[in-house]
């Protein structure tokens, strides 16, 4: 895959038809581009465009696209870096559409952006079974997004989730962002690696200099251990100590990166680095749910269920032990309710439940069930 990089270069202006545009219609404020591709594609080239001087970009775009009309789902063509390379536009303002001029500002967003703030199943922290600790420490952090001037600079900043998968991180990260109602950019750590060394530097610069632009905003880094190696490991990934020093800048506050809150979620804190994990003002353990917990586990996917439950709940708190809540969801009631739908039935008796755990205990060992 290349890799073309916008960073310098006169241009000349695009002579591309434009579309009908009201005579009325207005100057246009501001200008999103999504590039997508050549309209003729040649030998499967595949190119993968980005941009590290926002301020550059924007003088690039002005100059080779003043006085052209577009509107939403325009495309306009690039004449000189990447000739005939396409841009469509995702979103402007006016939204009826309008004029470039010399003070037009530009945005391009690419599919990493897109990963950056997803759509998300919107959940609340009652969904969120244990794991005091944690939501204590989500109070705070609601409490500085909503008034950060009496933090002044004791703002939490850098907080680390760990434990075994499926014991509610991500879902809590979720429930914070939902109560706050405030970005939350929910990355898989992978996801910032990517395809060639120094890529991973610039894709984490990347992420946060899009948080700081929306902030304030919450960073969940889920995985992290996949980037922040400790620097033993660098034989295994070539990269290890710049994105380490990448994500060290971040976390170090030598930018202030005001109002952006970071939350890295790792099942592994052991084979963090040293430096990153120093970097963190808190470490909070998030731990397998106790007879208690499972108990009410069960009772809160049972009421979201599309059919009834004959099941006395109780009578499965010991049968569940060493399940956490994905386990107790996904591999336990999902199962049985999938069976009584291939039956016909709108009831899940408790003759389900206990198929399904046989089905468990012959094929797992207990102390896998969260693995």
């Amino acid at each position: 895959m290349s890799n073309i990089n916008i960073s310098s270069l006169k241009l000349k202006k695009n002579q591309q038809k434009s579309p009908v545009i009201p005579e009325e219609a207005m100057c246009l404020k501001y200008v999103i581009l999504e590039p997508v591709g050549f309209p003729i594609r040649v030998n499967g080239e595949n190119l993968k465009v980005s941009v590290e001087d926002h301020m550059l970009f924007n003088s690039y775009a002005r100059e080779q696209w003043e006085n052209e009309s577009v509107k939403e789902g325009s495309y306009l063509f690039d004449s000189t870096i990447i000739p005939d390379y396409a841009f469509k536009v995702i979103s402007l303002y006016p939204k009826e559409g309008g004029i470039i001029t010399k003070d037009t500002l530009f945005k391009l967003e690419n599919s990493l952006d897109k990963q950056k703030n997803p759509k998300f199943r919107e959940t609340s922290f009652e969904e969120v079974i244990g794991q005091f600790e944690a939501k204590k420490k989500c109070k705070i952090i609601i409490k500085y997004l909503e008034n950060p001037e009496i933090f002044g600079e004791w703002a939490p900043k850098n907080i680390l989730f760990y434990g075994p998968p499926g014991t509610g991180k991500t879902l809590l990260a979720r429930a914070l962002a939902t109560e706050t109602d405030v970005p939350l950019y929910l990355i898989k750590a992978t996801e910032l690696i990517g395809d060639h060394v120094g890529d991973g530097s610039k894709q984490i610069q990347s992420l946060y200099e899009e948080a700081l632009e929306n902030a304030p905003c919450i960073i969940f880094i889920d995985e992290l251990d996949a980037i922040a190696l400790s620097r033993q490991f660098q034989s295994l990934r070539g990269d290890v100590s710049e994105v380490v020093n990448a994500l060290l800048t971040e976390l170090d506050g030598i930018k202030s990166n005001e109002g952006i809150v970071t939350i890295a979620a790792t099942n592994n804190p052991e084979m963090l680095d040293s430096a990153i994990r120093s970097r963190f003002e808190e470490e909070i353990e998030f731990k397998m749910p106790d007879d208690s917990e499972r108990l009410k586990i069960m009772e809160l996917y049972a009421e979201k269920m599309p059919i009834s439950l004959n099941v006395n709940f109780k009578k499965y708190v010991e049968k569940t032990k060493n399940m956490n809540g994905r386990t107790i969801k996904e591999k336990f009631l999902k199962p049985a309710l999938h069976k009584a739908i291939l039956e016909d039935r709108d009831t899940i008796e408790e003759a389900d439940l206990d198929e399904v755990l046989k089905k468990i205990i012959r094929t797992e060992l207990p102390t896998n069930l969260y693995m």
